[in-house]
């Protein structure tokens, strides 16, 4: 993932020149997005596919970006639903998520969705009755809720255990004999997520080893004739150590070996990315409006917070960022600043857990200076409680000339 700073540093103090008040924005820089998303279509092996998970960031010009690289979008509503299909008329779609509404699932079918994920024997249900009125027919996967040995657990897991995702694998032979029963609706497949925020390439291609270990059992037991299987997303971004990334390259090149020597004949290998993808294209800036000392430790205040930028806490982590700095003071007093120490970054909200990173060392840092943190592209200000204290929203843009 390649992060071009000096662009983005270029044009953060380019728009910070022309303001009169504390900077707080949003920069993506699309010309990085672009490269990576190439990069990743570029090194899977033949018989996969790759589509973007749009829960992660659906900017229209983060998804107009991606649409010319990608197999197509992952949606997990039917707001979502409606936003790709308003801009993307023809771009393959899936259609994932629990909870589905009635209109969302005949939304589905009348917009030609490429699969249904579908989450229950319940949902199944629902869904021949749409089929029936609407008279056309379905296409889904099942997403198995699948108990994998020695599954290593990472920070976020959604299946492998009790959730509220996916059918558990104990339900799956009454759903396939309910399927046969109703040949309207398609069985093309099986969908897998059972963790998120991966880090261990290795670990990652054991997974999707189990996951093709199992599909093959079920097609010999079953008699079951799928397309492909849908083997989630689930990559993380290391936010804690930076330099030490998922390794794309390594996961690839297993996977091509994986799929030569165990793969699945006419059955295709289908990805849903989304943090991965577009993560490393974003950026937060927030402008320094305090420094302050409070029982031994440092403050620094930002305009902005967690109600822009949620990831953070959500991940339970202290955000790397760059300090960069900002020669203008228009007060006429000293500049507050603060050198070789570590220091916590918080916002304007009224909550101490409104922070950004904390205990982190700086070498120099002053009011004024502007603080970008990278990685925030994904899961960022499109999980944030935007109108949290009714601050203003931060500006936005996008880099998009090499």
């Amino acid at each position: 993932m390649e992060l071009r700073l000096a662009e983005v540093f270029e044009s953060i103090r380019a728009v910070q020149a022309k303001v009169d008040e504390p900077l707080c924005a949003y920069v993506y820089d699309l010309v990085a997005l672009r490269r990576h998303a190439a990069y990743l279509v570029s090194t899977l092996p033949e018989g996969c596919e790759l589509f973007y998970a749009i829960k992660a960031n659906s900017d229209l010009p983060i998804l107009q970006a991606l649409a010319p690289l990608v197999d197509g979008f992952e949606v997990s509503s039917g707001g979502e639903l409606a936003w790709v299909r308003a801009h993307f008329t023809d771009v393959p779609v899936i259609f994932s998520g629990p909870g589905k509404l009635d209109h969302e699932l005949s939304g589905a079918i009348e917009q030609n969705v490429d699969c249904l994920h579908v989450e229950s024997l319940n949902e199944l249900r629902r869904l021949a009755g749409i089929v029936s009125q609407t008279g056309k027919a379905a296409a889904v996967l099942l997403r198995i809720n699948l108990t994998v040995g020695n599954l290593a657990e990472t920070g976020l897991m959604m299946g492998g255990k009790p959730t509220p995702f996916g059918i558990p694998v104990q339900q799956l032979r009454e759903c396939l004999e309910w399927l046969r029963a109703h040949p309207e609706i398609r069985l093309r497949g099986f969908h897998f997520h059972l963790l998120s925020h991966q880090l261990d390439a290795q670990a990652h291609l054991q997974l999707v080893a189990a996951y093709l270990t199992q599909v093959r059992r079920w097609c010999d037991e079953y008699e079951l004739e799928i397309d492909h299987i849908n083997v989630g997303g689930g990559i993380g971004i290391n936010y804690r150590q930076p330099e030490q990334q998922f390794d794309w390259t390594a996961f690839s090149a297993g996977l091509t070996a994986l799929l030569r020597n165990d793969g699945l004949p006419g059955i295709r290998v289908r990805f849903e990315l989304g943090r991965y993808i577009s993560a490393a294209c974003g950026y937060y800036a927030m402008q320094v409006i305090d420094i302050k000392r409070s029982y031994g430790k440092t403050f620094v205040i930002g305009r902005g917070g967690s109600h822009h930028f949620r990831t953070p806490y959500a991940q339970g982590h202290s955000h790397p960022f760059h300090v960069l700095p900002i020669d203008a003071w228009p007060y006429p007093f000293p500049r507050p600043e603060t050198s070789n120490d570590r220091v916590s970054i918080v916002g304007q909200l009224c909550t101490p857990k409104d922070v950004l990173a904390f205990d982190a060392p700086v070498g120099t840092v002053r009011c004024n200076d502007l603080l970008v943190f990278p990685y925030a592209g994904a899961y960022a200000w499109h999980i944030s409680h935007h109108d949290f204290l009714r601050h203003p929203h931060p500006a936005q843009w996008y880099l998009s000339v090499e």
